[in-house]
């Protein structure tokens, strides 16, 4: 977890992951979602899902709800007083003043951060990338690598908007993770070709960096909702392979492919399938390393009370959130020489 920011705009926050049940609460946040309804007997109520680096937290105003939502729209950061209650379970925290914030607040408080340190993450992914052999491809990862423009995105970019690595440097983290999958598998598997396997986990999600924008929030750029970081990633590969000289023609198709199938499914956003054995392991690396980040994240954020989850609308379903107790180790006797020779002139042997 990011470490809370220590700028003087943040002193008097109540960080969220510090939120407990029955305490008054008050500070900015920002409102990632909103919206406007009615109770069963007409009256008009807000339902908020409240966030700041450290979290989310679903709220409710229930006086003059109408009045106060036309001060704020979703996204936007707004200054809160309230006091949490329990329902179903989780805490919710019930608001009584709502404004906009009185002075500008601190952009870190509301976006996380990669828990892992950039340079140490961009040192080992270049220990990766060096391993390559092949000198096509070795060329063209030097020509992004090179990129200052593009390095000094990839570093700050987020790898999503909601489920895994949504956080700044949530790329750079997410593409080490593919790329490390990948030389394992590579090892393991030698029908593999662990270069092309290696570079395509590197490229695989380079069209991130112009997908979104982030500032106090990640969200979508117009070419992102329009065109998707797949289709941009093959743009900027193609761009890069312009500088290439003689690159090989189908070591360019696989590469294509290699970025376009990486979701798996026609339905997951891939234009197509994988169809080689590299692009099948991509794809399986890729979201393996996003559901084992975005499931984590959300079992530790988990505020319910008790051993399971609330219900993970993505997966639908439950999940057991306790950890296993210690195993017991079995403590093994170490015979000795001595031991040994005990037992061969024992006159019971």
């Amino acid at each position: 977890m990011t470490e809370p920011s220590t700028d003087a705009r943040s002193h008097g926050h109540t960080w969220i992951e510090k939120i407990e049940a029955d305490t008054k609460v008050s500070g900015c946040y920002r409102v990632k979602k909103k919206k406007l309804s009615t109770t069963r007997n007409g009256n008009p109520f807000l339902s908020l899902i409240l966030a700041d680096k450290t979290g989310e937290l679903p709220a409710k105003v229930w006086d003059r709800a109408e009045d106060l939502s036309n001060l704020f729209r979703e996204g936007e950061i707004i200054e809160i007083a309230g006091q949490t209650t329990t329902y179903q379970g989780q805490i919710q925290l019930t608001v009584s003043r709502l404004h906009p914030p009185s002075e500008a607040p601190d952009p870190d408080m509301f976006v996380e951060t990669s828990p892992f340190d950039t340079q140490e993450m961009m040192r080992s992914l270049r220990t990766i990338l060096n391993q390559v052999k092949d000198i096509h491809l070795k060329s063209l990862i030097d020509g992004f690598w090179k990129d200052r423009k593009f390095i000094d995105l990839f570093k700050n970019a987020p790898a999503a908007k909601n489920f895994h690595h949504n956080y700044l440097g949530g790329l750079l983290e997410h593409t080490l993770s593919v790329c490390r999958l990948a030389t394992q598998a590579a090892d393991h598997y030698p029908s593999l070709n662990k270069d092309l396997l290696v570079a395509a986990a590197f490229l695989h999600d380079v069209g991130k960096t112009r997908e979104f924008r982030w500032d106090t929030s990640i969200n979508y750029s117009d070419e992102g909702r329009l065109v998707g970081h797949l289709v941009l990633g093959v743009t900027m590969l193609d761009e890069k392979l312009k500088s290439q000289k003689d690159f090989p023609h189908e070591l360019a198709i696989r590469l294509r492919h290699l970025i376009l199938s990486h979701h798996g499914q026609y339905d997951f956003g891939s234009p197509k399938e994988p169809k080689f054995l590299e692009a099948f392991a991509l794809h399986l690396l890729d979201d393996l390393d996003a559901k084992m980040n975005g499931l984590n994240r959300f079992m530790e954020r988990d505020r319910r009370e008790g051993a399971w989850t609330d219900f993970n609308r993505m997966f639908r379903k439950y999940f057991l959130k306790s950890s296993i107790p210690a195993a017991q180790e079995i403590e093994e006797k170490i015979e000795t020489t001595d031991d040994r020779q005990g037992m061969l002139f024992s006159p019971d042997f």
